[in-house]
């Protein structure tokens, strides 16, 4: 009709835009159009799924066009949308950061659990761990470093606008110098190279390397923390098959207690141990 303000219905653009994503490799098409089009529209998803003939305006048409754009290049949905949760927070990333991912959930819930009066957050990235430990642990003393300054950027703007800023301090380094922590946790980078080829696109083309590649083996960054820290209890991330060899590492530097916990796939994805 002349002069209408809407360019098609919710359904409609879903739909074409799931085609377009699904014909694109994209892994979860149809979420991924609907968190999309949440964010274009300004609806959340629940009234997308009750509401399937409601119109789309002209505008939110053009903003949901140009994200899917930008997703059939395979960019991240998060990166798109500028915002990832993660346990009880919402963190801003962009492509200085890694995205968080739920298994490194394990690491909160592992502090929250041993309940230490101080923890070092290595490698922080957007400072998706720290963040999410100040705010769920108030009685502890929480210290977040990486050795990017671009990746402290976005922590410190997260901690501000979480309200967090007086929670966590930030370092640009790896081990702090003549401090000692309860607890130590790091998501470090544990892709090995011969893997890399066989990563999504989203990881390869639009994820910071230097946060996902580490050596051969895919170890060289943890084994290079291991053995500085020289007190407490270490907990580290690592990826599938690296259980074994990292626990053989802490071993070897005098950890004791070496446990492991599996994510929501099955797969052993953190191993710590205690000094």
């Amino acid at each position: 009709m002349a002069g209408s303000t809407t360019a098609g219905s919710a359904r409609d653009a879903l739909g074409a835009a799931a085609d377009a994503l699904n014909a694109a490799g994209v892994e979860d098409p149809r979420l991924d159009a609907e968190l999309l089009l949440s964010e274009a529209s300004g609806w959340d998803r629940a009234r997308l799924a009750v509401s399937p003939e409601a119109g789309v305006s002209a505008a939110a048409a053009r903003r949901f066009g140009e994200m899917v754009r930008r997703r059939l290049r395979r960019e991240p949905v998060a990166y798109i949308l500028g915002r990832k949760g993660f346990r009880e927070i919402e963190l801003m990333v962009d492509r200085r950061v890694l995205i968080p991912r739920p298994e490194t959930e394990l690491l909160v819930e592992l502090a929250v659990e041993l309940r230490p009066q101080s923890i070092l957050d290595v490698g922080t990235g957007s400072g998706a761990i720290a963040l999410a430990i100040a705010g769920e642990m108030l009685e502890c003393e929480v210290t977040a470093t990486d050795t990017s300054v671009a990746a402290l950027e976005v922590a410190r703007a997260n901690a501000q606008r979480l309200g967090l800023s007086g929670r966590v301090r930030f370092l640009q380094s790896s081990i702090p110098d003549g401090d000692s922590f309860d607890l130590t946790v790091a998501n470090l980078p544990y892709v090995a190279e011969l893997d890399w080829p066989s990563l999504q696109p989203e990881v390869t083309q639009w994820e910071p390397r230097e946060a996902l590649l580490a050596g051969p083996d895919g170890l060289d960054a943890i084994r290079d923390l291991i053995p500085r820290v020289r007190e407490g209890t270490l907990a580290l991330e690592v990826g599938e098959g690296q259980v074994e060899p990292v626990g053989e590492l802490l071993h070897g530097a005098g950890f004791g207690s070496i446990q492991t916990r599996r994510d929501l796939a099955g797969i052993e994805r953190v191993v710590w141990g205690k000094r």
